[in-house]
């Protein structure tokens, strides 16, 4: 099995268990058993939602390469101006915590977590009898995605480890070397502004706070591992703060644009199985409680 066959094999066994563990204890499986006799419903009314993320998914994947060569030719050369803004920050932040208990714990949240941390939520609120929090969540990701594509391509920076190799170590392929033939096929070096896995956590974690209510056991777990998922881009060297600064603002104005781009009023109703199935758990139809156990 090559490298990166073994790594991605991996991450889906690890992402898949714990999915499945989340599901039964924050989603519980009455509500799963009631999300899955109204699972076409629900995946048919988000479907516009689906499709504009897997079209900018897709344009992500074909015009990477090729917006790469416009970035480093035409972009935003910003590398010196980043290092200029905050010198050695990521520095300091390794050689002041940085330890082998700290370093397997970020590594596995910046791989494993991180999958999940994405994962999870299109399970978490496809259960929910109305769609819109699912579609807001699939814009949200579109947004980010889209978003952090044009401004790879305007700006063209190396993270601190390719800048500073004598200060920043690059922690997580000294840790995890294997990782690399999984991030090499899904990025590249001069990526690094805005910190998509910033972006995309945070997005996550602002979510899990708006759905406070329907999953008060997601919340802290989502904002625990969506904060985690920000140290760990500047602890494994991989981003500087500036990156990770951008990718707060991008996530908070993708969640606030996919608000306003889905209207709840346009949400198809619950099904009739849906309905039923809520009123036999003695719930009304529309509300939402914490986990269905």
């Amino acid at each position: 099995m090559t490298p990166f066959l073994s790594v991605l094999t991996s991450v889906v066994a690890w992402v898949g268990a714990m999915l499945a563990v989340a599901s039964l204890a924050v989603v519980g499986p009455v509500r799963l058993r009631a999300a899955w006799s109204g699972i076409r419903a629900r995946l048919w009314d988000a479907r516009r939602a689906g499709a504009v993320l897997v079209v900018v998914l897709l344009a992500s994947a074909v015009g990477r390469s090729s917006l790469q060569t416009v970035s480093e030719l035409f972009g935003l050369q910003a590398t010196a101006l980043i290092y200029a803004l905050e010198g050695g920050f990521v520095a300091w932040i390794q050689a002041t915590f940085a330890g082998p208990t700290l370093t397997t714990y970020f590594s596995w949240v910046y791989v494993y977590g991180y999958a999940f941390l994405l994962a999870f939520p299109v399970i978490a609120y496809l259960a929910l009898q109305r769609t819109v929090t699912l579609r807001r969540v699939l814009v949200a990701y579109a947004l980010n995605y889209g978003i952090g594509l044009v401004l790879y391509t305007a700006v063209f920076a190396h993270g601190p480890r390719n800048v500073m190799p004598e200060m920043v170590t690059p922690l997580l392929f000294a840790n995890q070397p294997d990782v690399m033939a999984l991030t090499s096929e899904v990025n590249v070096n001069s990526n690094v502004f805005p910190s998509l896995h910033t972006s995309l956590a945070v997005t996550v974690g602002t979510f899990a706070v708006l759905t406070r209510e329907e999953y008060p056991r997601w919340t802290p777990l989502g904002v625990w591992l969506a904060l985690s998922v920000v140290v760990a881009t500047m602890y494994l060297g991989i981003h500087w703060l500036t990156d990770v600064i951008a990718g707060f603002a991008l996530a908070f104005g993708s969640v606030s644009l996919a608000y306003r781009l889905v209207d709840p009023r346009d949400a198809a109703e619950p099904s009739d199985t849906a309905k039923s199935s809520g009123d036999a758990d003695g719930e009304r139809p529309g509300s939402e409680t914490g986990a269905g156990d």
